[in-house]
């Protein structure tokens, strides 16, 4: 066996499921789920209209590798109506099988584990596929460190020169996971200019960037290089989906575009992976790309649900509205001294409500996980039972600080 596979710590859903062993959730209430990013908005009928009729013929031939020229058309057509960004569809970019996919295979492209101490730098909290892409490509991860106050953004000016200077890919992503936080402009000025004195790749992760709540759509890492003219997007690699833009999260269909050297090493190394797209599911990518009002009317049901579940708990938890993505990242009650798993375990068998503790979605470095005491409240549900959820969750706390709960 691949002696690196030793590396991979339980992945949060496994480290959830020991937690929760043994406990017997309250049998008067309705289980409620809060703990995994999955949408349950309805998927449009147009894209299950369109997968039904690519049947037809989109079954009877293994599919390229490098996708078919319309599917590419229709992503760089988004791509101009909603960063303002030019891109070639023939060599900037490639359908991936969901960014999850994506983010691994790219790591195993990009990084020399020759090169002693390669090193890949994750935010922390992250998403977990950083963690393993890294480990499993042979480099060394490196947690890099947020700040609280500024919403959980990253520090990147707490990275240490030798630490940059074995530095072969970073991860960003933004919208964050599970903070909600986007990346302004000078955060990617500063990111571009280090990638030019080191050499490293950048990976923008912006699969919930449909998914916001100021008046104004986050910025997306295209975007920024071309504000900052980088036209030529040296480096960047944007890795982007439609599970949560459209609602199809088992259609598996995304797409990476940005730099045209790196994408051709790309395509090169899923050739050999056998990471294709099924033709069907590239007919109904088409018709999702090709649709706003859709994702209007999606990003309105978030709106409304976050608008009545955040007032709520922000009643009896440290909380407040994200600047995008479906999470809310909340501090547990003064009562649990900052156990978030405790307060998840406590939670899930007084009120069958399950949420996922953030110190799972962390890594303690120099003896703070900074996740500790949080959890992420995964708003994926519709409204009336995620409202169900923050008033169930409400009322623990609140019976927790009369010592009833």
């Amino acid at each position: 066996m691949n002696p690196l596979l030793t590396t991979l710590q339980p992945y949060p859903f496994e480290r959830l499921r020991q937690l929760f062993a043994g406990v017997t959730p309250n049998p008067a209430l309705r289980p409620i789920s809060l703990g995994i990013g999955e949408p349950k908005h309805a998927t449009p009928d147009f894209i299950k209209q369109a997968l039904v009729k690519a049947l037809d013929t989109g079954l009877a031939g293994y599919p390229g590798t490098a996708g078919e020229a319309p599917f590419r058309q229709s992503c760089a057509q988004w791509v101009q109506r909603r960063y303002n960004v030019a891109l070639d569809p023939a060599t900037q970019i490639l359908p991936v099988n969901g960014t999850r996919e994506a983010l691994f295979a790219l790591a195993q492209t990009v990084i020399d584990a020759t090169q002693p101490g390669a090193t890949v730098l994750s935010p922390n909290p992250f998403y977990q596929i950083y963690e393993g892409a890294a480990l499993l490509g042979g480099a060394q991860p490196h947690y890099v460190a947020s700040v609280p106050e500024r919403n959980f953004a990253v520090d990147w000016d707490s990275v240490p020169a030798e630490v940059w200077a074995r530095t072969q890919l970073i991860f960003v992503c933004s919208p964050g996971n599970p903070t909600g936080a986007v990346m302004p402009l000078d955060e990617w000025r500063k990111l571009f200019a280090l990638s030019d004195e080191y050499g490293f790749v950048i990976a923008s992760d912006e699969c919930y960037s449909e998914i916001y709540f100021r008046d104004e759509p986050p910025l997306g890492g295209l975007q920024a290089a071309q504000l900052l003219g980088r036209n030529d997007f040296k480096r960047l690699i944007a890795l982007t989906s439609l599970s949560k833009r459209s609602n199809v999260p088992g259609l598996r269909s995304g797409f990476v575009a940005g730099d045209a050297s790196l994408i051709k090493q790309f395509l090169l190394y899923r050739t050999y992976h056998g990471s294709a797209m099924s033709p069907v599911v590239q007919a109904a990518s088409i018709a999702a790309w090709d649709d706003e009002a859709h994702v209007v009317e999606n990003r309105n049901l978030y709106r409304t649900k976050f608008a009545q579940v955040t007032p709520v708990l922000a009643e009896v938890m440290d909380v407040k509205l994200p600047d995008a993505a479906f999470y809310l990242w909340a501090q547990v009650p003064a009562a649990w001294n900052g156990h978030d798993d405790v307060f998840a375990r406590d939670l899930l068998q007084a009120t069958g409500v399950t949420v996922l503790p953030g110190s799972y979605l962390a890594r303690e470095v120099n003896g703070h996980n900074p996740g500790q005491g949080r959890i992420r409240m995964a708003l994926v549900a519709e409204t009336a039972e995620c409202l169900e959820a923050a008033h169930r969750i409400a009322n623990f706390c609140r019976q927790a600080r009369t010592g009833h709960a």
